[in-house]
Parts: structure tokens; C-alpha cells; sequence
């Protein structure tokens, strides 16, 4: 626009004319022609540098939405439309959900007589009352590796995991022992743990192991992703939001990769589910609620 204003000066055009019929006003033209931003536009180049950080730290995977919760949660107090103007200028999106997964599941149509306790109900009212499992793939220069994760239904945390170069049983055997040697269980409520109805999830090695520890054995009824619908979803987030197209040199750099967006998806990741919360704070929350409850 000023570029405009200028040519009809130099064409014989009076300023204020020019303005006047642009809607914009002759002291913003002359304000800008002498190359020094206004007050208004420093503070959007601070707020942008701000907003390119949270953006970066977190697997570039925010959109304006979770930028601006987590601007908040620093302290910053910022509209949420100004966020979303600055990031559409700067080129900043979030991370887009991509197409099918590879199949990695090969079913057991008996399912070993297991049960499905939650019947694409995915809700829990307390930490360790529903576990869901599911593996994936992940690619590297030396192979392909698979990651196997055990997910809390109440706070999406993510409560075991394993990372192996195959798909045997103890890919997600190794994940579920994880779990179990973290994670209480066993309370006045049985712990359900549900799964699709791959063979490594209905093995005996598998299923005698939820038996030991008592905790109660589930897979998906008619064996497809709805039944499994809250460890697909996951799968999903940890597809757009670690590999998208990355592939990593060596195992080793996949490994450590995996390592540190499993500790940013537990201590940092804002969940929409969650209040835009990440899952540690969200559980810290329940047992400060179950300690000192509010009075009825």
C-alpha cells in the first residue's frame, strides 16, 4: 500500500487524497516511510520469536490453538486470533494427520477366549483402571524398528514402551512388564488390560503374565480399529508428530528419538482431552483432588 501511495504522490497526487480513498490515514504513511515500526509491530516481532519457539520445541506439530495454551501457561497473555495472524504470516501450521498406518497386526481369530471388557467405551475415572496396547513401525538406514506402548485410558500417559527391531511376543511383552513395574495396580478394582487381537496379545506367554499379576485380559470383539480406537488415535499422534518423514540414520538416533518424545507426550504435550493438560500434571491433579476432596 505504501508503495501505491507513493506512486500517485510522484504521479501529482496529493497524500491525503491518496489516503483518504484508501481508508487509510496520512500519518501511517509517513510514519512508515521512515523505516521505524511502531510500538505495535515490535511487539508482534517479540511475540513471533515467542511463538516460533513453543512452535519448535514441540515437534512443530502446534496449531494456533495449542500455541496459544501453551503461551498461557508461560505467562503470556496474548488473543488467541493474534496468535493465529502471526503463525499465518510466519508460515507456521500444525502437524497434519497423515494417511492409513502400515498393518502390523496379524490377528488370532480365537483370541485365546479373552473377553472385551470395554466395548469401545474408552473412559476411566482413575488412574490405572484401563490399559490400551498397540504397536507400530518406525524407519531407519539400518532397518525398520517397532514400538509397542502401554497407554492409561484416564490420563493418556503413556506407562510402558518398548522399541525392538521384530514383532514377537516380547515387543510388547517387555512393554507391558514396564508397566506393570511402574504403575500401581490392583486396587479395589481390577486393572483391564485391552488390545486388538494380535497373536503377540492373545500368546500364552502374554496372557499368563496379565494372569500372574492379576490384571484382566481384553481384546477388540470384531477385530477392527474401533475397537482399539484410543491406541489407534495414538499411533496416529505419534506418526504426524515423530516420524512424518523423517528416517533416522541409525537405530541408535531412532532410539533416542523415540526416548525424548516419550518424555515431551508425558511431562509436556498439551491433550485437548485433557483440558490442554499433559498427562503428568493431569494425574498430579487427581491425586491432589483424592487426598483433599472438595465438600460436597
Amino acid at each position: 500500500m505504501s508503495a501505491f501511495i507513493t506512486q500517485q504522490k510522484a504521479a501529482g497526487f496529493a497524500v491525503e487524497l491518496t489516503c483518504r480513498t484508501l481508508g487509510t490515514s496520512p500519518s501511517a504513511f509517513y510514519h512508515r516511510a521512515t523505516g521505524v515500526l511502531s510500538s505495535r509491530a515490535q511487539e508482534d516481532a517479540v511475540l513471533l520469536e515467542r511463538i516460533r519457539e513453543v512452535h519448535r520445541k514441540n515437534y512443530e506439530c502446534y496449531g494456533s490453538l495449542r500455541v496459544w495454551k501453551a503461551l498461557a501457561r508461560k505467562g503470556v497473555d496474548v488473543g488467541r486470533g493474534r496468535v493465529e495472524r502471526l503463525m499465518a504470516a510466519d508460515g507456521l501450521v500444525g502437524a497434519k494427520r497423515r494417511g492409513k498406518a502400515w498393518k502390523t497386526t496379524v490377528a488370532d481369530p480365537a483370541g485365546s477366549g479373552l473377553p472385551d471388557l470395554v466395548n469401545r467405551q474408552f473412559t476411566a475415572d482413575r488412574p490405572n483402571a484401563t490399559w490400551v496396547a498397540d504397536f507400530t513401525y518406525l524407519k531407519s538406514w539400518e532397518g525398520v524398528g517397532f514400538f509397542s506402548f502401554v497407554l492409561d485410558v484416564y490420563s493418556r500417559r503413556i506407562v510402558g514402551w518398548q522399541l525392538a527391531s521384530h514383532m514377537r511376543t516380547d515387543l510388547v511383552l517387555d512393554a507391558l512388564k514396564m508397566a506393570l513395574g511402574t504403575r500401581p495396580h490392583g486396587a479395589d478394582v481390577q486393572l483391564i488390560h485391552h488390545s486388538d487381537r494380535g497373536s503377540q496379545y492373545t500368546s500364552f506367554d502374554f496372557t499368563q503374565t496379565l494372569e500372574d499379576h492379576d490384571v484382566l485380559g481384553s481384546v477388540g470383539s470384531t477385530g477392527d480399529a474401533y475397537d482399539n480406537a484410543m491406541a489407534e488415535s495414538f499411533v496416529d499422534s505419534f506418526k504426524t508428530e515423530l516420524i512424518r518423514d523423517r528416517v533416522w540414520q541409525s537405530r541408535t538416533q531412532m532410539e533416542l528419538a523415540v526416548v525424548e518424545w516419550v518424555g515431551w507426550y508425558n511431562h509436556d504435550r498439551l491433550h485437548s482431552a485433557l483440558g490442554h493438560i499433559p498427562p503428568d500434571e493431569f494425574e498430579t491433579l487427581y491425586a491432589v483432588r483424592s487426598r483433599f476432596p472438595l465438600p460436597s
